[in-house]
């Protein structure tokens, strides 16, 4: 065997290169030198995934909701401040969007939220623009589920008779008595209560600091149906109040429904944690 061939035998054996290397420091003593150690590379941190958040157009096709005194439509005002806010959240890449109704289309009160649980949606933002009786009322409000629309809903998953197929947390309730389902979903509708007036006063807050005007009482519950999933936080936004001329006018202005829309998105940064790494 050549010398040459004998000490790239002998560095291969000892884990060095040969470059750089006499032929004495090989030979002499290759059983000390230990291979030198490879870094294994960093695993790649996973990203966090992009939180669903699941925005919803009030009213739609047949239904056009409040009538302004200029005759505009709620329907359509909510449904391009939806488009608009949707832009805003996949912007960022920080959460996936799924709206109710994407088009000038009718869906039932209950469907929207059976269509929010199927897709296993983090959030749920119910968009409107009101009337009332008076019209100088005027600002916007945020509504979420009230401690007795939390009870009765309650009641009504666990005796529903269609609830063969519903589940909370994995755990299918038609497998439980109607009195130990009546109580998983008011716990589970409890805690997310709690996360909805939490993501209600991100919006409150939001808005303020934007210059949005807002209602006296801003946070106010109710029982609304879009509101009644047990296991998503959400809440229902009043933009405003199209019965009157001034807020009719305003929610009509391309510049203030792209302001809501990124207001609305600086509320959902803030919920989830990010608002200090974006401004509205």
């Amino acid at each position: 065997m050549s010398d040459f061939r004998r000490r790239h035998l002998l560095a291969v054996l000892a884990g060095v290169s040969v470059l750089g290397m006499g032929a004495r420091g090989a030979l002499a003593a290759p059983s000390k030198r230990r291979p030198k150690s490879v870094a294994k590379p960093t695993p790649a941190i996973p990203m966090d995934k992009p939180k669903l958040v699941f925005l919803d157009p009030g009213h739609g096709g047949r239904d056009p909701g409040a009538l302004g005194v200029r005759g505009t439509q709620e329907k359509s005002v909510v449904l391009a401040i939806a488009r608009d806010l949707q832009r805003e959240l996949l912007a960022g890449n920080r959460y996936r969007v799924l709206l109710s109704r994407n088009t000038d289309s009718y869906v039932a009160l209950r469907e929207r939220v059976a269509r929010a649980q199927a897709a296993r949606a983090d959030l749920f933002l119910s968009l409107h623009a009101d009337a009332h009786g008076d019209r100088d009322v005027r600002g916007a409000s945020v509504y979420t589920l009230s401690e007795e629309a939390t009870d009765r809903e309650a009641a009504a998953l666990a005796a529903r008779e269609n609830r063969a197929g519903a589940s909370l947390s994995g755990l299918r309730l038609s497998d439980q008595p109607d009195n130990v389902a009546q109580t998983l979903v008011a716990m589970s509708q409890r805690g997310t209560v709690n996360d909805s007036r939490r993501l209600a006063d991100t919006v409150v807050a939001t808005f303020a600091r934007n210059g949005v005007r807002l209602l006296p009482r801003t946070h106010r519950q109710a029982g609304f149906a879009v509101l009644t999933s047990p296991d998503i936080p959400a809440a229902l936004v009043e933009l405003g109040y199209l019965s009157n001329s001034q807020d009719e006018k305003l929610l009509t202005v391309r510049q203030h429904q792209m302001a809501l829309a990124r207001a609305l998105r600086a509320s959902v940064d803030a919920y989830f944690g990010v608002g200090a790494t974006r401004k509205a």
